[in-house]
């Protein structure tokens, strides 16, 4: 068995419907726990440092033209270009405040980002009018060294916590954003329908709610919602081929999950959960399963603190076409073989090449790069590729 990995499969039947499935679907998955076995075809890999100097990076974004744009959770954008990291942070960010798990987190570029030059980003930000931060989402138009234009798009609420921000931006094969905030460290806003922490959001580009959003229309409930009981999203991904949002989930101990991410659906946190408390280890919550909430496709014992994650599409890993990977702050990447809305086999590897691993992408040569999580000048952007 590899090094701290056991992870529990959920095993049978999929939910048939956004209230959860049946209850005994539930119970099995409960029951059922073993370790996935590797998947049947993998490579020998070769891990090259393409940049340094990086202070605590989260997200990145790869441009047409060739630039790299790397979030550093200290505030700061930065442009990798021809292999090197450029002195000068890009201009025209608004205040960004570096508050615990909170900082400049998410990236992502418009679907027409060649021809409108849309990028988003998602930040935490103090409150003028409350004694608290919040996760916000803006947009600006990408001027090379500088953005301009910057409107925000979504704002979540406002809490005195420095725990778990989220969050990541998603475009959808609908054309939709999808924006994670985690529950800030007060858990059960993530059941509250009437709040916006604790639960990933579909959004039209400009942040306004797309009519056929789950929740539109129900009294005491968010328009904004696409899922609630989430407790701390920070990696999420478009399937190629289906175009499914899966997402994987920061847990307590024991509590990280692989979850397929389905409209109106309840994900159970902390009413149900994998995880313990930490030091104690104590139960959290009424258990593992209760009718009406959403089971993960997969969790991890002990949790090995999932981060950003992709699928991966290119030709440098041809065994690896179509899964997903897993960034690690435990050490290095999960690969999991995904088949429809199934993990069918899993491995980690490079957990002493990369250390703390906190986002993974693709790059336009069809390379898996990541970003590793460590202050400066140790936070670097790496290339993944066969030997």
């Amino acid at each position: 068995m590899r090094r701290g990995l056991l992870v529990a499969a959920a095993l049978g039947a999929l939910f048939a419907g956004p209230s959860g499935g049946d209850m005994a679907h539930a119970q099995q998955a409960s029951r059922e726990f073993a370790e996935f076995p590797p998947p049947a075809s993998r490579h020998e890999l070769k891990v090259t440092t393409v940049a340094e100097g990086l202070d605590h990076p989260w997200g990145m974004a790869f441009l047409p033209d060739g630039r790299i744009l790397v979030t550093e959770r200290t505030g700061k954008l930065r442009t990798i270009q021809e292999g090197k990291l450029l002195p000068e942070p890009v201009a025209g960010l608004p205040a960004i405040e570096e508050v615990g798990q909170g900082g400049l987190l998410g990236i992502a570029l418009h679907p027409n980002y060649a021809e409108n030059r849309l990028i988003y980003l998602s930040y935490a930000e103090k409150d003028p009018n409350a004694d608290g931060h919040r996760t916000a989402v803006a947009r600006f138009k990408d001027e090379g060294g500088k953005l301009t234009g910057m409107e925000v798009v979504f704002r979540g609420d406002t809490v005195r916590s420095r725990h778990h921000f989220g969050s990541r931006i998603v475009f959808g094969a609908d054309g939709k954003m999808y924006v994670s905030i985690g529950d800030r460290g007060r858990q059960d806003t993530a059941q509250d329908l009437n709040g916006l922490n604790g639960k990933v959001f579909r959004l039209n580009d400009d942040g306004t709610v797309p009519a056929d959003n789950p929740f539109v229309g129900k009294q005491g409930v968010r328009p904004e919602i696409f899922t609630y009981g989430n407790r701390n999203p920070q990696g999420m991904a478009m399937q190629p081929g289906t175009g499914a949002i899966w997402s994987v989930e920061h847990g307590p101990q024991g509590g990280d999950e692989i979850n397929l991410m389905r409209a109106g659906v309840n994900y159970g946190w902390p009413v149900i959960t994998y995880g313990r408390t930490y030091g104690l280890g104590l139960p959290i919550g009424e258990g593992t399963a209760k009718e009406g909430m959403e089971q993960p496709r997969a969790h991890f014992v002990p949790s090995l603190a999932l981060a950003g994650m992709t699928f991966y599409q290119g030709d440098a890993l041809p065994n690896w076409r179509g899964d997903m990977v897993i960034a690690l702050l435990a050490g290095g990447l999960v690969r999991a073989d995904v088949e429809g809305d199934r993990v069918v086999a899993m491995e980690r590897v490079l957990e002493d090449e990369l250390g703390r691993t906190r986002d993974v992408a693709v790059g336009p040569d069809g390379a898996l790069y990541a970003l590793i999580d460590e202050n400066a000048p140790g936070g670097r952007l790496v290339r993944i590729e066969r030997k």
